[in-house]
Formats: structure tokens, sequence, C-alpha cells
């Protein structure tokens, strides 16, 4: 159960200053997103198509080369969550007893459902025709799934 405070007086808060000190010495940094080294099933880093998906780009192409456009996911999923994760992160630090690894992998876990979440809620721009009829539906960002099952969320201590 999480240590609570009546703070009155400046030797109170020394007091919960210092506990919290201690509790999360065990700082961390959290990570969310594509994880190096996974491969899409045409060989490609699933963080590269990641990042193409986000931003666009010149794709090249024996019928000429077009431009793909940006479907801004993560940065749709940051504007969406960022309005909740600064009171998510203290409710779970408070919860956690302020074990700051622990909370991260929990904020973690959250965030990537977020991300997941995203990519499904985003519809536009829409698809070219050529890609609806070679993937069979209309759905931009998923093709065979990879992308979106490849995200993960992982926690380095920091010592």
């Amino acid at each position: 159960m999480a240590k609570t405070f009546k703070l009155t007086g400046g030797k109170k808060i020394a007091e919960a200053l210092t506990f919290i000190e201690v509790k999360t010495k065990n700082s961390a940094l959290l990570h969310v997103g594509f994880p190096s080294g996974g491969t899409e099933l045409n060989g490609e880093p699933t963080a590269l198509v990641a990042f193409t998906n986000e931003y666009g780009r010149i794709v090249r192409s024996k019928e000429g080369d077009y431009y793909q456009m940006p479907r801004p996911f993560f940065r749709n999923m940051i504007a969406k969550g960022e309005k909740h994760w600064g009171a998510d992160l203290a409710a779970l630090l408070k919860a956690n007893d302020y074990d700051a690894v622990l909370t991260l992998e929990q904020m973690g876990e959250e965030m990537v459902g977020e991300l997941k979440e995203s990519i499904q809620e985003l519809t536009s721009p829409e698809l070219a025709p050529s890609t609806i009829k070679r993937k069979g539906f209309s759905k931009p960002l998923i093709d065979t799934g990879n992308m979106l099952n490849s995200i993960n969320s992982w926690v380095v201590e920091k010592k």
C-alpha cells in the first residue's frame, strides 16, 4: 500500500520528498514503438515501414514515381494521449509505491494499446485504387497486420 503524508510545515514536506526520492532511485526510460530487428514479410525493417507511413515518402515503381501520403498514427496517438498521461503516471506511481520501473512498464502497456488503437482508427488519407486492388480492402496502415502486431514497449533502467 502506498504511503500517504499529511504535509504541514517544512519538515513534513522534506520527509515526503526524501521518501519519494529514495523510492524513485530506480529511475528508468520508457520506449514505445517498433523495436529494432523486426522485419516485414518482404524483409523491410518494421520501424522503417512505420516511419514512412507516419511521414510519407516517394515511392519508385515500374508504373512511375508517386508520393505516399503521411498517415500520422503516432502523432495522433500522442496528441490524444498527452492529455491524460501525466495524471495516469502520477496515479500509477502512487499505486506502485513509487516504483519507477513497474510504473513505466504499466504505462508502456497502456501506450501500446493506444498506439494500436490509433492505427485501427486511422482512415485518412484514403489508399490509392491500385493499393486497394492489391490488398483487397481499403483500410490504411493494415496489410498483413505485422506492423500492428510489432508494437511494443520496453523499459531501460538507469543506474
